[in-house]
Formats: structure tokens, C-alpha cells, sequence
């Protein structure tokens, strides 16, 4: 497509939305698709990117430096900034994606937090869930895809590793910096994490 043209048609698709009631900071550094479809309340902050197939409900706010592309977003949801939200997405009410998050083919629960710098591939999400700064759920082994369930409530310290294919049932906390590599039944504690060892006084080799 040329650029001319290119400008034209984000030109009227951004005048439409405004018209329809969502706020743009700086209209002219937000790009939509044809096929974006926006509900009321919505605030787009500045440099954002909504690729095809997204579906935005009511009282959203996108912050800037995100891009979206075949996701489903329900309503009172917030994003960014710098979030990245892959096809085959989902985020249900109330749930929020914040700043370095990258999402792909997952479900989001209901209330569910991903506050920074994660990587969430191939799960479903419950109610409720807080997914701690750090964690990824390690989807893919080289071969093939598997899937991350994590239950309603569920509490992921910082810096976690799942390892798919895995469940983590209703209630349950990861502690922080673990590596998690099997099933973890509902209101369980669930730690990896080698003993801290200090030698004082110690002294490096030059």
C-alpha cells in the first residue's frame, strides 16, 4: 500500500472513532485496522498499534508503545504501557496487562493481574490470578506447543519459570524464583530454590 494511501485511510478510520466517542491523546500516532471494532469509554494513549481482528469492549485504556493483533478484549480491561497482546488472546473483564507484557493465544481470567515482565503463552488464566514480575510459562520445547492451566486465586511470585505442559490448581502459591515443573494441588505452597550459601570474608583471585 502507499504511504499516501496508507495515511488517507488511518486518517478516516481514526476520525471515525473519534466521532464514536474514544479519546485519543494524539490521534495521529495511533494506527488501526480496518476490522477494529471499539466499544464506549475507551482512552488511547499515544503510539499504539491495533493490528487485525481486535475487538475492544467498554471502559478500556491502552497506554502507549502497545500493539495488538486478533485479540478479544472485554470490558473495564487496562493495558500497557509497552504491552504486546498476540493473536488467539482473550482478556476478560476486568483484567490488566501492564508495561513489557507479552501475551499469546492465552486466556486472560476475570480480574486477573500481569502487572510487568512477562511472557504468557498458550494458558488459560483463571479469576483472580497474580502473575508475579518476571514469570514466563515455558510453552515451547523445540518441537511442539503445550498448554499452562493456572486455576482461580492463584498466586505466581516474581521471576518463575512454568514448565508446559502443567497445571496449578485453585488457591495455590509459587514462591518466588522457582521452576516449576509439575502439577500443584489446589491451596499448596510450591517452591524450587537451591540453599543460600555466604562464605564471609571472602576474597577474590586476581
Amino acid at each position: 500500500m502507499k504511504p499516501k494511501k496508507f495515511t488517507n485511510i488511518q486518517i478516516k478510520l481514526r476520525n471515525v472513532f473519534l466521532k464514536k466517542g474514544v479519546k485519543m491523546i494524539a490521534p495521529e500516532t495511533v494506527f488501526f485496522s480496518k476490522d477494529t471494532k471499539i466499544g464506549k469509554n475507551v482512552i488511547i494513549e499515544p503510539y499504539v498499534v491495533i493490528s487485525e481482528k481486535v475487538t475492544i469492549g467498554n471502559n478500556v485504556r491502552i497506554l502507549s508503545f502497545s500493539h495488538l493483533e486478533g485479540v478479544k478484549i472485554e470490558n473495564n480491561v487496562h493495558i500497557g504501557p509497552y504491552a504486546r497482546i498476540r493473536p488467539g488472546t482473550i482478556l476478560k473483564s476486568g483484567s490488566k496487562v501492564g508495561n513489557f507484557v507479552e501475551v499469546k493465544k492465552s486466556i486472560i481470567g476475570k480480574e486477573t493481574k500481569l502487572s510487568h515482565l512477562s511472557y504468557i503463552g498458550d494458558t488459560n488464566l483463571g479469576k483472580k490470578v497474580n502473575i508475579g514480575a518476571g514469570t514466563i510459562t515455558c510453552n515451547y520445547d523445540g518441537v511442539k506447543k503445550s498448554k499452562t492451566i493456572i486455576d482461580d486465586g492463584v498466586f505466581v511470585g516474581s521471576n518463575s519459570s512454568l514448565v508446559a505442559p502443567i497445571k496449578i490448581e485453585k488457591k495455590s502459591i509459587i514462591g518466588a524464583g522457582s521452576v516449576i515443573t509439575k502439577k500443584v494441588s489446589k491451596n499448596s505452597l510450591a517452591l524450587t530454590r537451591a540453599e543460600q550459601i555466604e562464605v564471609k570474608n571472602y576474597k577474590r583471585k586476581n
